[in-house]
């Protein structure tokens, strides 16, 4: 049936246009046929993936490295479970997307028809905004305030989720009922913080001693703002996995290989956008000491979850950075220079270092390449301008300190492995004039590699380096020395490149050191592409060797946990 001018599909992508949404990132379904052409017929383009999961991560991807609303298109019943980890992991990383999906007619619903679930209900607790829109004259003020909800106005960014069942989408809505109001583009909020909060804040970091500024998420877009304070306080400064390339890593206030010492040295901390999740000890005294707190962010949970604040101030993070350095005037900070410059030392004698070991890192007892030498080669050829991507387990643990570019995404905190390939699909396609580079592990490459095919067919020049160990190696690590046996953690060394050729991709398998800056540069050179590099499981990860694998009680790694022991005086 064809879509009418009008209908609550045709509105919907009229709406999305107006929004400035260029692409759509969706697999096909009888549910979503009206709202699929008319995104078509309005000029969106669709990216049509192999699986609803990895629509939703590319949405998120997107979402993240732009800026801007990511939007997934998924079809009913499975359509939508498949759907929910990744609306999951954009849950947990507070990435504003909009997922849409569709559902029986009205008079078909609750009867037993084809794929009918109550997809609400199973999705509300890990969205903003959830909504069943069986009402066509609703769909624009619905869709209008999903997006709001989606993008943090009046609360956490994250997905909103809407669907429709399929006989409303061809309604017709009455053109009084299309008002402009709900179909016009919306300004970003941006909140002012209160000038006391302010005051308090500049005094406690111009008093520090030892300040310590931790960003996050909702630093992204306060990148100058966040540079121009280091520049004025010389406070130390610790990047996340949410904020990597936020401050170039010449800034002498980048301390990222000293991370356990800053930690535990500080007297005063800021976090900017940033949660105290378990990727920072929960803010435990235990590790953080007796510091003083300042909490800055755009979404509540980014200031009070965990540790309460010595200040906190709910408010846009380049609006309060700035407004902290103009408030400070000619105001002579306090920070113990000499601490300052004995860690930025200490960081850059590590990380020469770690850059000489890994071009020399030697190969395994098999004779296969360490994962550290193919990084060093992975960076040395990628430029200053590179968007990378990091996935796995094992391998994310060697790439996490091996690579560094402008623009980083990682599984984040819900450890959502398997995202490496939509999410380098997606930052190929919103930045196809720099190079953009998927770092994965095996084991997580095998999640969403059938998405090869997608980078195919829709010319995505990205390039997937897959470091193939034959094994989930941390899991397999934690076996040998907790359990002394090896039980359901080994893969196959498959040829990964042999399938990504199947799909018209280049493709080469590397297996020996001679190869691989030559493969590099060929691969680089014609992206779509994807390299199997072939490297040893004798490589101890620093991730292997903590306690990720058998999981402390009280924190995520083995040091930590025995520090909160020992802080909360328990056996």
């Amino acid at each position: 049936m064809k879509v009418s001018q009008d209908s609550a599909a045709d509105l919907i992508a009229r709406l999305l246009k107006r929004r400035g949404i260029e692409r759509v990132f969706a697999l096909c379904g009888g549910h979503i046929m009206p709202i699929w052409m008319s995104l078509d017929a309005h000029g969106i383009r669709i990216i049509d993936v192999r699986d609803e999961r990895a629509a939703v991560h590319m949405a998120q991807a997107h979402a993240e490295l732009t800026g801007e609303l990511g939007v997934a298109l998924v079809t009913a019943g499975p359509g939508l479970t498949n759907a929910i980890t990744g609306i999951a992991n954009a849950h947990v990383s507070r990435a504003p997307i909009l997922v849409l999906s569709g559902g029986n007619p009205r008079p078909q619903e609750n009867r037993g028809g084809l794929q009918d679930l109550d997809a609400t209900h199973l999705v509300r607790t890990i969205t903003r905004y959830a909504r069943t829109v069986r009402d066509a004259t609703l769909v624009l003020p619905e869709l209008d305030e999903a997006i709001s909800r989606a993008l943090g106005e009046g609360g956490d960014p994250g997905p909103s989720y809407i669907d429709f069942p399929v006989d409303t989408l061809r309604d017709i809505v009455p053109k009084p009922m299309q008002l402009e109001e709900h179909l016009r583009p919306k300004p970003r909020s941006v909140t002012r913080p209160d000038p006391q909060r302010v005051k308090e804040a500049l005094d406690l970091l111009w008093s520090g001693k030892r300040v310590l500024v931790i960003s996050g998420r909702g630093a992204r877009g306060a990148g100058q703002e966040l540079v121009a304070l280091l520049d004025r306080l010389g406070a130390a400064y610790l990047d996340t996995g949410e904020s990597r390339g936020l401050v170039p890593d010449t800034h002498p206030s980048v301390v990222a290989a000293m991370r356990g010492a800053v930690m535990q040295d500080a007297d005063v901390i800021m976090t900017i956008g940033r949660r105290l999740d378990f990727q920072l000890a929960y803010g435990s005294p235990a590790i953080f000491g007796k510091a003083k707190f300042i909490r800055i962010g755009d979404a509540p949970s980014e200031v009070r979850d965990n540790r309460r604040g010595d200040v906190e101030i709910l408010a846009s993070p380049a609006e309060t950075l700035r407004e902290i350095v103009d408030a400070a005037g000619n105001r002579a900070p306090a920070l113990d220079k000499q601490w300052a410059t004995k860690l930025r030392s200490g960081h850059e004698e590590r990380a020469r270092k770690l850059q000489q070991t890994m071009a020399s890192a030697p190969a395994g007892s098999d004779g296969r390449l360490h994962p550290n030498k193919v990084l060093a080669a992975v960076q040395q050829a990628i430029g200053d301008n590179a968007v990378i991507i990091t996935d796995g387990g094992d391998f994310l643990s060697f790439s996490r300190v091996g690579l560094n570019a402008p623009a980083m995404l990682d599984p984040g905190p819900f450890g959502c492995i398997g995202v490496g390939v939509p999410y380098g699909v997606a930052a190929s396609l919103a930045f196809p004039d720099r190079p953009v580079v998927v770092a994965t592990g095996d084991g997580s490459f095998g999640f969403n590699a059938m998405e090869v095919d997608t980078a195919v067919r829709h010319k995505a020049p990205v390039l997937i380096v897959v470091a193939n160990n034959g094994a989930w190696q941390i899991e397999v690590h934690d076996q040998k020395v907790t359990h002394g046996k090896v039980v359901g953690t080994q893969l196959q060394f498959s040829d990964h490149a042999a399938m990504a050729r199947a799909f018209g991709m280049h493709a080469e398998r590397v297996e020996r050191e001679e190869q691989l800056k030559p493969a590099i540069e060929k691969a680089l050179a014609n992206r779509p592409a994807l390299l199997d590099v072939v490297v040893t499981p004798d490589a101890v990860s620093s991730d292997a060797k903590t306690g990720l694998a058998w999981v402390p009680d009280l924190q995520p790694l083995a040091a930590w946990d025995e520090a909160e022991r020992k802080w909360r005086g328990v056996a």
